[in-house]
């Protein structure tokens, strides 16, 4: 039996969140055994070289005074506060929390396409992303007890992550995606790099350490690659939703790694910011398909 475009897509989606969040519950494992400095700066070594060499069998490098505008920065700074934000507060928080606050992302996107973009956004998708944005603070719970300090780490990797996404839709179609990427790894790991002795310095790394850090740098690999060809495959409407697979992947992971359960904060508030996101990409899909139907309609003479 023939599987359908959209079909695909919704696999290619799921299996790239897999690779995401299995790569996240190991970076977790390793900040038991040093600080998220070193691990950052392991596995972006690694992940670089992967990148750079499928950019360059893909004949995707390009000369680097391409790179020097400000869309170009704001994406790698973006990329690299993002990561430093995410490892400090995974490191200390419930994976299942991290991975639920970072469902809000969609919905910050659109905020700041909306605020610096100039892309309009109408008032329901408005209250979805005021609503989406409640159950982010139902997850963090600020001032009650059980509130972490991290949990607003993975706030600040929202911000990072959305201001990185937003300059991505500026930056020229001219620079291919993998050179984009190859230069924005190496980025993050310069940084990573920076910062392992403001961190508590250089620790000894085992072999069983260094081959999850592969793996983990490999799986973000993975990630990255299916999500391309997810959005390559289906409709986009279709397709996007299957992003909060990776939710369940972070539940799953967190039990049986960590023994950690999800409590009622994170399965209310997670409920709400994926309900919000998936309201909001309805509300997208009723605006792009009205946009032809508007430009095919008649006009009447007054």
């Amino acid at each position: 039996m023939a599987i359908s475009p959209n079909m695909r897509g919704a696999l290619f989606m799921s299996l790239s969140m897999a690779g995401f969040t299995i790569n996240d519950s190991i970076i977790k494992l390793l900040t038991n055994d040093m600080s998220i400095a070193q691990v950052m700066f392991l596995r972006g070594a690694v992940a670089s070289v992967l990148i750079y060499l499928l950019a360059r069998q893909r004949r995707a490098l390009r000369p680097v005074r391409l790179l020097i505008n400000r869309w170009v920065a704001i994406r790698i700074l973006g990329e690299v506060g993002g990561t430093v934000t995410f490892l400090l507060g995974l490191a200390h928080i419930p994976l299942a929390n991290a991975s639920a606050i970072l469902q809000a992302l969609p919905l910050a996107v659109t905020m700041g396409a909306a605020m610096f973009l100039s892309e309009p956004v109408g008032w329901r998708r408005w209250g979805a992303i005021l609503v989406g944005f409640a159950g982010v603070l139902i997850i963090v719970r600020p001032g009650i007890e059980g509130f972490s300090p991290y949990a607003l780490m993975i706030v600040g990797t929202v911000i990072f992550a959305s201001a990185r996404d937003i300059a991505t839709r500026k930056v020229d179609s001219a620079i291919p995606s993998l050179y984009l990427s190859t230069v924005t790894a190496v980025a993050v790991t310069l940084a990573g790099l920076a910062l392992i002795w403001p961190m508590g310095g250089w620790k000894p790394v085992s072999a069983t350490d260094f081959g999850l850090i592969s793996l983990a740098a490999c799986l973000l690999l993975v990630g990255y690659q299916f999500i391309i060809m997810s959005m390559r495959e289906g409709e986009i409407s279709f397709v996007a939703p299957f992003r909060y697979t990776s939710l369940i992947w972070a539940v799953v992971m967190g039990m049986a790694l960590f023994g950690e359960y999800p409590d009622v904060f994170m399965i209310t508030g997670g409920a709400i910011v994926i309900g919000s996101g998936l309201y909001t990409l309805y509300r997208e899909r009723i605006r792009s398909s009205a946009k032809p139907a508007s430009r095919a309609a008649p006009r009447h003479s007054p």
